[in-house]
């Protein structure tokens, strides 16, 4: 469980927090729920209805889909934030690879502080900008290194 103070500077430093005033971080971090999860737990699976936003305090989680890992994530990173605002079921599952210390921000609470403070959506568009690009390379690279099949004459392209 952490302290107040202990809240504050974690949550400070978090990446989509990281521009925001300290007096609004205070009440952001305050209204946020701890949970704790054990290790090899689902938190959330694909398809789930989602509304909320998770961010890692202690531990390691990984997202997948299916068998296929997409990132691992450790203390200060976000996941679960694309549902927040396209109220879509979840693109992925994230599962616990360790004992974990999540913050959770529900959509609610994310959307009253978006009213008081803009800032913290830009940062959050940010974050799935950042996402998206990594996730293309990742992509990028996997295609390289099996090669690509050209659809007219069936011959593997080296890339």
């Amino acid at each position: 469980m952490l302290t107040s103070v202990e809240r504050l500077l974690f949550v400070r430093n978090v990446p989509i927090f990281q521009e925001l005033r300290d007096d609004f971080l205070v009440r952001l971090a305050s209204v946020m729920d701890e949970l704790s999860f054990p290790a090899k737990h689902t938190i959330f699976t694909q398809g789930q209805e989602g509304r909320s936003l998770y961010i890692v305090v202690l531990g390691q989680v990984k997202v997948h889909i299916g068998n296929q890992e997409l990132a691992k994530l450790g203390p200060g990173a976000c996941f679960g934030e694309m549902s927040l605002f396209d109220a879509e079921p979840r693109s992925a599952s994230v599962s616990t690879l360790a004992n974990c210390e999540c913050l959770m921000l529900t959509q609610q609470q994310l959307y009253d502080a978006i009213e008081e403070t803009p800032g913290i959506a830009i940062n959050i568009i940010r974050l799935l900008s950042r996402r998206i690009r990594e996730l293309n390379e990742k992509i990028n690279a996997q295609t390289k290194a099996r090669g690509v099949e050209d659809s007219t004459s069936g011959k593997k392209l080296v890339g």
